[in-house]
């Protein structure tokens, strides 16, 4: 009798044992679950792999024409209170409309160059240093103090010499440059631009 209650005791607890153990299997269990979640979110929010196609040339043009269009969409920013012209006022949403996404793109392709953001005011709209076709400060305060048909006339004549800058930089991207990105903006831009100068010599009276 007490041999049998022993053996039904030991049962027992040997029963018990085996349920402490796969409940312990089963915590075991959800630690690789989380660690894989874990793992997971951190490789979703990891920065991309920083790109090796380019060179110093694709560098200097990127941010050179970072500020250039910035000063060309502060100028087309003008026109709206300032002209009464319907179809300066439509070239320069045009400006804008093509030449902000180009320094979102800017923007991207020198941060995946390892370059870090670009400034809208590198080289500065006083001091560009080398970047052709910029205007300066006293230009931009001018221009800003106009109205009607002189604001036309400074407008167009100022962002005339403006897109030559920009068409001269980005023929020397075409010419010097390796990344396709930056060539293929530079492209862009020189066939862009130049329309937008025709357009604007016409609306001037000039041939």
């Amino acid at each position: 009798m007490f041999s049998a209650t022993r053996t039904t005791s030991v049962m027992i607890a040997g029963a018990a044992v085996i349920a402490l153990v796969t409940a312990g299997c089963g915590s075991d269990d959800d630690s690789p679950v989380t660690a894989a979640s874990s793992t997971a979110t951190t490789l979703t929010s990891a920065p991309a792999a920083t790109r090796t196609d380019f060179d110093e040339d694709d560098v200097s043009f990127l941010q050179m024409m970072y500020p250039h269009h910035a000063q060309a969409v502060d100028m087309a920013a003008m026109v709206p209170s300032r002209s009464q012209n319907p179809e300066l006022i439509a070239l320069a949403e045009s400006v804008e409309q093509a030449q902000t996404p180009e320094m979102q793109q800017i923007t991207a392709l020198l941060t995946a160059f390892g370059k870090g953001a670009p400034s809208a005011t590198a080289g500065g709209h006083a001091g560009h240093g080398g970047m052709s076709g910029m205007m300066t400060e006293a230009q931009m305060t001018e221009l800003q103090g106009l109205t009607g048909v002189e604001f036309d006339r400074m407008w167009m004549r100022m962002m005339i010499e403006h897109h030559e800058g920009a068409i001269t930089m980005a023929n020397a991207e075409l010419t010097d440059g390796v990344n396709p990105d930056a060539k293929a903006m530079a492209k862009a831009i020189v066939t862009g631009q130049q329309t937008e100068i025709d357009q604007m010599r016409t609306m001037l009276g000039q041939k």
